[in-house]
């Protein structure tokens, strides 16, 4: 029996990390589009891989590979609910990651029945690089957790969605993309300022977090000499 998911009439969103991110295969940007939309009825999108399937002529195999991409590269989260004492799916929850539509934190989702997908995806991808791997498996409640830590800190506090994803991809990479790494580059970058605060203002948070922490940053006096040309690419900030 096909599944009845009322077509939602609110505009699709498709923002620019979506759109030209190169690691999204087939149509993975416009089902995140239709996603965005359905979740602008509740706050979360709950329609199955079978309306998926069905509204792109696709395999349910294909929108899960769409899925899970859109999801490990960031850009949303899913939260799965069993019926009890058993692994048969009950409901499932998407959700637009920090940086798009809003959460809704009243979304009814039993945190004693929650399992993140993302730990699910470590699992079966055991045999892939451990560090990211084990990266992949820090729940999204941490992430945000951690990320707070550093953004309280942080001197010019715009573009918080936009630096929340590039924080999250980052630390995804590898265990080795901690906050302390991240605060030992944010007290020098600090330290830059304070040394050159007669002509330079601290980056937006979005393109700080977005890669420019890596800048090299020349501690002296000498009014405006750094080398802090911006990476070029993606490899080069996440590399």
């Amino acid at each position: 029996m096909t599944e009845k998911v009322e077509r939602p009439n609110y505009y699709a969103i498709i923002p620019a990390s979506v759109r030209y991110d190169n690691n999204l295969p087939g149509k993975s940007s416009l089902l995140y589009g239709e996603i965005t939309a359905l979740c602008n009825q509740k706050g979360y999108c709950w329609a199955s891989d079978s309306y998926f399937a069905d509204l792109y002529g696709v395999a349910k195999s294909t929108i899960q590979t769409w899925l899970k991409a859109l999801e490990i590269n960031g850009h949303i989260s899913r939260d799965v609910i069993y019926k009890e004492g058993t692994r048969e799916i009950e409901h499932r929850y998407i959700r637009i990651s920090v940086g798009g539509i809003p959460k809704n934190q009243s979304t009814p989702t039993p945190k004693n029945q929650r399992e993140n997908n993302t730990s699910i995806n470590t699992t079966v991808n055991n045999t892939s690089n451990k560090k990211h791997s084990a990266a992949n498996a820090t729940p999204l409640v941490q992430l945000e957790k951690d990320f707070e830590e550093i953004w309280q800190a942080y001197p010019n506090k715009k573009g918080k969605g936009q630096a929340f994803n590039h924080y999250k991809a980052w630390r995804k990479k590898s265990v080795d993309h901690t906050n302390e790494y991240l605060f030992n580059k944010l007290d020098r970058y600090k330290q830059y300022i304070k040394l050159n605060s007669n002509w330079y203002h601290p980056l937006n948070g979005a393109t700080w977090f977005n890669g420019r922490f890596t800048d090299d940053y020349e501690l002296t006096s000498s009014g405006n000499s750094s080398n802090n040309t911006a990476p070029q690419t993606r490899e080069d900030w996440f590399g």
